[in-house]
Parts: structure tokens; sequence; C-alpha cells
């Protein structure tokens, strides 16, 4: 494919498909054998799946949030996943060690002035062309609308997006693709949006009574016989190490 000729967009068509992450990942990933850094693991639950279900021969899972990262800690039953602390710009590891490098949703929550150094050490750890897969969530739709009341993240969102597109213009990483789809998020409750969404340890929301209910009432009007079905807009920037002459 001649990367020259994509032209990346923030946001995608009108139409997308609904898929799972995970499907789009195994697409495009060659995971059979491939060490992989994922920064910003969070709860590890993409790390999870990765490890149990495609051929990887490790993984380093990242995670800045102490708390998060304490529990993670104590996961025992995946031998081949290594817990670390350390942020995207910042990344503890030697050059070229890595044949994958995940972020799913976790470019924009590094500070803005962070973000190019955060992509330089991407292509740092990274093998000669190998693969980063860089995951955003776009700023439109329903579930979007939620968080607005509470966490407007349109300008970081944009920032990461200007990053990624400086990283290509300025050959520190190539383009390879990038894909537009419908991600699917099922909620069972208003409880359940909170200690997902709203009570998080890695980011203070500063929310008052008036305010969370305001939040609530947009919820629940998003309510169906399913429970709280949104279609989360999302964009992966498939990235790949340039193999220098």
């Amino acid at each position: 494919m001649n990367t020259a000729t994509i032209a990346m967009r923030i946001e995608g068509p009108a139409e997308q498909p609904l898929v799972n992450e995970f499907a789009v990942l195994t697409e495009l990933l060659p995971f059979q054998g491939a060490r992989v850094l994922e920064l910003g693991c969070g709860a590890a639950e993409k790390t999870r799946l990765i490890a149990e279900r495609t051929g990887v021969a490790g993984i380093v899972a990242a995670e800045v949030d102490p708390i998060q990262h304490r529990k993670n800690l104590a996961v025992t039953d995946l031998p081949g996943v290594e817990f670390r602390s350390f942020g995207a710009e910042a990344i503890d590891a030697a050059d070229a060690s890595f044949d994958i490098v995940l972020m799913f949703k976790s470019l924009h929550h590094v500070p803005v002035p962070l973000m190019d150094r955060a992509l330089a050490e991407i292509g740092r750890v990274l093998r000669a062309g190998s693969l980063a897969y860089i995951s955003e969530p776009v700023f439109a739709g329903q579930f979007n609308e939620v968080l607005r009341l509470f966490h407007d993240e349109s300008r970081v969102r944009r920032e990461a997006f200007s990053a990624i597109e400086r990283a290509v213009k300025q050959g520190v990483l190539e383009l390879v693709e990038e894909r537009f789809f419908r991600n699917p998020l099922q909620l069972a409750s208003f409880a359940q949006f909170e200690q997902a969404v709203i009570d998080v340890t890695h980011t203070e929301h500063r929310i008052t009574p008036e305010l969370r209910e305001r939040i609530r009432a947009k919820f629940e009007s998003y309510r169906s016989t399913a429970g709280y079905v949104f279609q989360v807009p999302n964009r992966v920037d498939l990235l790949r190490k340039p193999v220098r002459a």
C-alpha cells in the first residue's frame, strides 16, 4: 500500500461497521510470536483477551495510575503478562525491543506537551518495520453527549490526532491504514456508568450533586429495552516504524 496516498481524518464516514474492537485487532496485527507493549492498560481487559486468545510471546502492560497498577499487580493468572508502571512519554524499555505497541483510548490522556515525545518513544522501542496500533474514540455520538456534561475531551482528542499527524509527517512513524468503526457498549445501570466512568481513579472529576443529577438524567434518556446501549465511534491509526536504508 502506498501510504502517501492515505488522507488522514479525525472522523470517519457517517456509515461505519458495528464491530467489537478485538475483531479489528486480530485482523490488523500479527500477534503470533510477537512481543507486545500495551501503554495505558487500565484494568487490563484487552490485555487478558490478547494474552489468552492470541499466540503472543509476551506482553508488557504499562499503567501510570498507581491505584490501578496495584490492582494489576495482584493478577496471578496471566503468566505471560508483565505489569509495569510508566507513561508513554518515558517508556522503560530498550530500543527496538517490541514487535507491536498498543494504545487503547490512552493517547489523549497523555499531557498535550508530551504527546510528540510519546510517539517518538513508541518509534524508539519498536523494531524496524513493526506496528503501532493507536485506537482513539471519536468525540461524537450519544455516549459522548453524556461525557460532555462533565468531561469534555474534544480538545485533547483533537490534540492526540494532531500529534499522530505530526509523527507521520516527520517520518517518526508511517501510516499504514486508518480504520473507522463503531464499538458496541452496553451498560446495565447508571451505577455501572458511575463506577466505570465517573469514579475512575486515574481522573478526578469535580462533580456537584446537581451536576450528577443532570448526568443521570441524560444517561437515563438513552434507556431501551436492552438496557443502555451505545455505539461509540472509534478511529484506529495503524502505524509502522520505517525501515531505514
